[in-house]
């Protein structure tokens, strides 16, 4: 096994620890909070699923953007929440049943989601795009819903264990990302560089600054939950961003430096969001108990 093949794996186990103690603190009701509240389901599938992949093609449209932008964009754009993104927006302030309930909600629901995105970009741009349902739900079964309901299986038969591992395990795959994705990074400096002054910075600012700002309206009147849809939809899952890139545009070697750039950019553009929101006190949980797993 060669030293890509193991960080690749060293980087799946990180994220399966990572959701496998979201669930040690989580339950059953948490999974099916947003299914119970079908308004706030369509609120967030809008801004997910709906206004985000129509504003990354306009973006393609409008702008002479270097061909693997282009496709990272639509990837990001239909891809759901990444599987560690609940940790993120507990630190800032998200409740625990509205954030578990939109990443399983949003995992869930990408199997059926993204094939019909796709389809209908086909249809639009006259691209041929797929992506094989079965694919889709290989990637969110194994990253996100299988060890999410591991671990609120363990918490139901055993509260007190599950209390008690779920912080080391958090740590534990928190360690595990930072030594597996830095040398990734590190790999894909040199690309991402030859990306900058051509227009993709500009580009990539925007698509997670209208996200931030398209999730924000769309929450809903519960400050906590406008915080989380926001953050939500300017985060996007790579693994599946990339697989859909991957399956369409193979020869786009570019996509992949493309995908990793945004990651960071979205990172650093909702630190300015979030800076923002709680200026504006809207970053605050109300009527619900927060219990993040503390990383």
């Amino acid at each position: 096994m060669n030293m890509a093949a193991i960080l690749l794996l060293i980087l799946k186990i990180s994220i399966i620890l990572c959701v496998f103690a979201i669930g040690l603190k989580a339950t059953f009701a948490d999974v099916t909070y947003l299914f119970r509240r079908p308004a706030q389901l369509v609120r967030a599938l809008l801004s997910l699923n709906v206004l985000m992949p129509l504003f990354a093609l306009a973006l393609s449209y409008a702008f002479d953007l270097n061909p693997a932008v282009k496709i990272a964009l639509v990837a990001l754009s239909v891809s759901p929440i990444p599987p560690i993104f609940p940790n993120k927006a507990f630190k800032a302030g998200g409740t625990e049943s509205y954030t578990i309930g939109l990443l399983a909600a949003t995992a869930a629901l990408s199997v059926i989601l993204i094939p019909l995105t796709m389809e209908i970009c086909e249809k639009l741009t006259g691209v041929q795009l797929a992506m094989r349902a079965r694919s889709v739900f290989a990637l969110v079964l194994m990253t996100v819903l299988l060890p999410l309901l591991v671990g609120i299986g363990v918490r139901r038969l055993a509260p007190k264990l599950g209390d008690r591992i779920a912080s080391p395990l958090a740590k534990i795959a928190l360690g595990l990302l930072v030594v597996s994705a830095l040398p990734v990074l590190i790999g894909m400096a040199r690309p991402m560089l030859s990306l900058i002054g051509d227009g993709t910075i500009l580009g990539l600012s925007a698509f997670a600054l209208v996200a931030c700002v398209v999730g924000h309206l769309l929450g809903g009147p519960e400050p906590a939950n406008r915080t989380t849809l926001a953050l939500a939809t300017a985060s996007r899952h790579p693994a599946v961003a990339l697989a859909i890139a991957h399956a369409n545009f193979p020869d786009q070697k570019l996509a992949t430096p493309v995908i990793f750039l945004y990651l960071i950019l979205s990172l650093v553009l909702s630190g300015v969001y979030l800076a923002w929101a709680k200026r504006q006190d809207v970053a605050h949980p109300a009527g619900e108990t927060n219990h993040a797993v503390k990383v």
